[in-house]
């Protein structure tokens, strides 16, 4: 395994990569950290799944998205991925999108052994990871820097390989492309954030919103962010 591929060129949207990688016809589909479930929203309209059960331990976002229109097919429920609650095998595919490394790095293997758990046998777990590189990164880092938190997850998930908890698919590496209208997008997408708060002095905030504004033209700011899919399965 290898945590990242800078020779990579492709860009590509994480639905076109599910659509030619996974099937999710009737599939009963668990999403550990949907965060505001825009990916959740756009897999259930785009694929004939069964169900999403989509947690979620931010408890604002997770009363927004009970309060919000969604499908029939989601169901959201409060919770952290060290504690899934649902029977053993019952699980055909679990997403993670940018969520594994905002799990606490001692619930990680937990976290992992629930998966395992709750997978049915050659279910599938697509963990989705952004690469520590890229002009994004760089303004994040100003004030977040997942630098060792992202590495962290990195390691665990090959840990789940190599004590054969879970094997190995493939990995996929791409570019996603990210669009801010203006810095206040950024901002109120970005910085409030309800799962973690980022206080930045009057200084801090100068510097942020001044790198960001390097990448801002007449319609927007632009980003290719290096991202990394670990698709792993259970193995019979």
């Amino acid at each position: 395994m290898q945590i990242a591929d800078p020779s990579v060129t492709q860009t590509a949207s994480e639905l076109e990569l599910i659509r030619q990688h996974l099937n999710l016809t009737g599939a009963t589909v668990l999403e550990l950290g949907c965060g505001k479930a825009q990916l959740t929203r756009a897999i259930a309209e785009s694929f004939a799944v069964n169900i999403i059960i989509a947690t979620e331990v931010d408890h604002l976002q997770h009363a927004a998205n009970l309060a919000s229109e969604h499908p029939a097919c989601i169901e959201f429920r409060a919770g952290g991925a060290q504690a899934i609650d649902l029977p053993d095998q019952s699980v055909d595919v679990v997403f993670m999108f940018k969520s594994l490394h905002h799990v606490p790095l001692e619930l990680m293997p937990q976290v992992f052994q629930e998966i395992a758990r709750v997978l049915k046998t050659q279910g599938s777990l697509w963990i989705s990871e952004p690469i520590y590189a890229g002009a994004f990164n760089e303004v994040l880092r100003l004030f977040h820097d997942e630098q060792q938190v992202r590495a962290a997850a990195f390691q665990h998930t090959q840990q789940a390989i190599e004590t054969g908890l879970l094997q190995l698919n493939q990995q996929i590496f791409f570019n996603a492309a990210t669009h801010f209208a203006d810095f206040a997008e950024f901002e109120q997408r970005i910085i409030g954030v309800t799962h973690t708060q980022h206080l930045l002095s009057p200084e801090l905030y100068a510097q942020v919103k001044a790198a960001f504004n390097q990448h801002l033209g007449a319609d927007g700011a632009y980003f290719s962010n290096p991202q990394r899919v670990d698709h792993l399965q259970k193995a019979a």
